[in-house]
């Protein structure tokens, strides 16, 4: 089966009423756990997004707490389970500004913790990925905002 684009969707959804609009977001909250973090976020979260980010913030502190950093092994399958988390929550935002929040406290939270990553050239190259994409995102903003996240970065 072939999906419709996102133009038909969006015009066929015009003509729907409330009641099926519901309907039809329960009904893809019921399939995907995805969806339905997607969809509390939009209805919970999206009004405040600074203290979205501070809770995917206390969520990564919490799960440096549990890596098991005497073996690069486990610590590096826990790294990029965090990366892929923090990077998933950040994108239901859609805000550059989240996303680059949110890894810069990856990348700091990776720099204090202690593992010692410089060992491993698969958690050096996690880190320089991590830096790539702050730095990508970070151009793509205003100058203000550029200078004050540059200065993070550094």
């Amino acid at each position: 089966m072939k999906a419709a684009s996102l133009a038909d969707l969006k015009k066929e959804l015009q003509h729907l009423s409330q009641k099926e609009l519901v309907d039809l977001c329960l009904r893809l909250g019921r399939f995907k756990k995805d969806n339905k973090e997607l969809i509390t976020y939009l209805i919970f979260d999206a009004h405040d997004e600074a203290a979205y980010v501070e809770a995917i913030k206390a969520e990564i502190n919490e799960q440096f707490t549990s890596i098991n950093s005497d073996n690069l092994y486990w610590a590096k399958k826990s790294l990029r389970k965090i990366v892929r988390v923090a990077t998933k929550q950040a994108r239901y935002s859609g805000n550059p500004q989240t996303m680059v929040e949110i890894l810069l406290h990856f990348c700091a939270t990776l720099n204090r913790c202690g593992i010692p990553y410089q060992e491993s050239p698969v958690l050096v190259n996690l880190y320089n990925g991590q830096l790539k994409k702050i730095n990508k995102l970070i151009a793509a903003m205003e100058e203000d905002l550029q200078y004050d996240y540059l200065k993070l970065v550094k």
